[in-house]
């Protein structure tokens, strides 16, 4: 039988135990209000209140000054990728620019092209998403509404270590596969967002950073539901926003803060547990591949395959007999992928080590 302690899923990934635990009395009823979350009205004083320590929340964990603007949307990534360059390079006088780092990234210039001029300043396509850029080598136009990359590839497996400095051109992340895995210095960024799926909570809500600043380069005549002033000026709550996938997020942020102790110390975890298991892969290199050239690696999503493609079946076979989910690679690439979100636990990578020790003894 498959368990959620082996979860590593891509997304909707792992949540936590105690999460899990609590979102359960909470769809019976909500200790607070006697009502199933589920019914829960978004014009409630509960809501209210909900919607404020959610944002609360991750001001302590990330730092995050007052002048930027914490907002829960809908549309996942997918309608950010569309409504970024409809707020902020509608009317510009030279393309928006991105890098492609890998199939989400490409998928953003992809949605961007319909609604403004773009402009690639790198591309790893040719190179079948191996490797990352060095910040300093990408030529920018000084006049570009914005710069938008993708901190952490889900399906190649990559990820920045860290975000160029401050420059004359708007700095725009999705950090939707690796938001609250590790601290950064949000004062770099015009904007960041990230979908819930991965290390938030469920699917159904955005989460979205966004510098004041920005909101003045938002052109008039937009349809109130895809303009951010709307959202700001509503507090998040301009529709029925999605009340459960929220009242979750706040309970993941809670478990953050109070039983991981914050953002510096669930970075140590990650990094140990992507130690462990890219360290399991190098040491039966024979028969894995990884997919990211070393400096490129992610400590969230390790992506890797058998080189014996013969093998692939019997080994997600006996993943599944041993209670492990998620384990197969993104359509695009295949192979096999290992999602090691903030709710994936030391001991679980422990168990997949030692299921690849155990395949390589039988099959090295």
């Amino acid at each position: 039988m498959l368990s959620n302690l082996l979860n590593f899923s891509g997304g909707p990934g792992a949540l936590p135990v105690s999460v899990l635990e609590q979102t359960r009395q909470a769809i019976i009823a909500l200790p607070e209000t006697g009502l199933s979350v589920l019914g829960m009205s978004h014009r409630s004083d509960w809501f209210k209140a909900l919607l404020q320590e959610a944002q609360d929340n991750i001001r302590v964990l990330l730092g995050v000054p007052e002048r930027y603007h914490i907002l829960f949307l809908q549309g996942g990534s997918s309608l950010q990728f569309s409504m970024i360059p409809m707020n902020f390079a509608h009317r510009a006088a030279v393309p928006a620019e991105f890098v492609s780092s890998g199939y989400w990234s490409r998928k953003a210039v992809t949605e961007a092209a319909p609604v403004v001029p773009v402009r690639t300043v790198w591309d790893g396509y040719d190179e079948g998403f191996r490797r990352l850029p060095d910040w300093a080598s990408l030529e920018h136009h000084p006049e570009a509404p914005f710069l938008h990359y993708i901190s952490n590839e889900t399906v190649e497996g990559l990820q920045f270590r860290d975000a160029p400095l401050p420059g004359p051109v708007p700095l725009i992340a999705d950090m939707s596969s690796d938001f609250l895995s590790r601290p950064f210095d949000i004062g770099r960024y015009a904007m960041v967002y990230a979908h819930a799926q991965k290390n938030l909570g469920p699917a159904g809500v955005t989460l979205a950073l966004i510098d004041d600043a920005m909101l003045s380069r938002i052109p008039g005549g937009l349809p109130p539901m895809l303009d951010y002033r709307t959202h700001v000026k509503h507090g998040s709550n301009y529709n029925t926003p999605p009340v459960f996938s929220i009242y979750v997020l706040n309970l993941v942020s809670r478990w953050l803060r109070d039983e991981i102790g914050g953002v510096d110390a669930i970075e140590q975890i990650n990094a140990r547990k992507a130690a462990a298991l890219y360290g399991a892969l190098e040491r039966h290199v024979n028969l894995f591949e990884i997919h990211a050239e070393p400096e490129a690696r992610s400590l969230m999503n390790v992506a890797f395959r058998l080189r014996d493609p013969a093998l692939h079946d019997g080994f997600l076979a006996e993943s599944r007999a041993a209670g492990f989910s998620g384990l197969e690679g993104h359509r695009s690439i295949g192979g096999l992928r290992a999602s090691l979100y903030n709710a994936v636990g030391e001991p679980a990578v422990a168990r997949l080590t030692e299921l690849l020790d155990d395949f390589a003894a039988r099959h090295g």
